[in-house]
């Protein structure tokens, strides 16, 4: 039968896996590092994905295809495919994909009327339950400006001016290589030219919260 599915365009696609999560019907995997349809029978023809994707790289198509089955599951090798997370005792607060600053997309849908986290990524594994007390309900960004070797206040200045930012909080630990990441979303606020309410938590090495301004 003739009907309506997504076409992905790899040369466009990076692989972010963001069209992934916004399939409802599990008909997005990655495969070599970029998105593809599973199978036919797995997509709706609705187009969630169509937005999510922040590289403009899913559109539809009309072509023969199998009819969509709503009780198609994919089996254990497409499971793997995308990369199923396991079940876990702990549920995780995490919104959106990626979140290494360097590598998340200036005008990515996710960035819209958020409550923005941007943060050391030593500070999760310092503070044991860094998951709820921080990331929940927050687009969560991380680094390091030691290993990264990079300011990253033009990409937060860009991502700030470009998308409605509700607050800013920053999380760094105490060691002094971790003032790079504060003094970054300070000076990316100020070349916003935005008043946005922003704070600055300090985590030290052995995970107490020394500060919280």
């Amino acid at each position: 039968m003739k009907r309506q599915v997504i076409k992905i365009d790899r040369d466009k696609c990076d692989g972010c896996g963001i069209c992934v999560t916004a399939c409802h019907e599990g008909a997005i995997g990655l495969a070599d590092g970029k998105a593809e349809l599973l199978r036919d029978d797995y997509c709706d023809g609705l187009g969630d994905c169509l937005p999510a994707c922040p590289a403009g790289a899913i559109t539809f198509e009309e072509r023969e295809a199998v009819a969509y089955n709503k009780n198609a599951q994919p089996d254990n090798r497409e499971k793997q495919a995308y990369a199923e997370p396991p079940e876990r005792s702990v549920a995780s607060e995490l919104r959106q994909w990626p979140i290494q600053i360097k590598l998340a997309p200036i005008n990515a849908p996710f960035f819209q009327n958020a409550s923005l986290l941007v943060s050391a990524d030593c500070a999760a594994y310092a503070y044991g339950n860094f998951h709820n007390d921080y990331m929940r309900g927050k687009v969560t960004l991380i680094g390091c400006p030691k290993l990264d070797q990079i300011d990253y206040s033009e990409k937060l200045t860009d991502i700030i001016k470009s998308n409605n930012i509700k607050s800013v909080t920053v999380i760094r630990m105490e060691v002094p290589c971790c003032g790079g990441i504060e003094y970054a979303v300070k000076t990316a606020l100020k070349n916003s030219g935005k008043i946005i309410p922003w704070q600055v938590v300090t985590i030290s090495t052995d995970g107490q919260v020394l500060d919280d301004m």
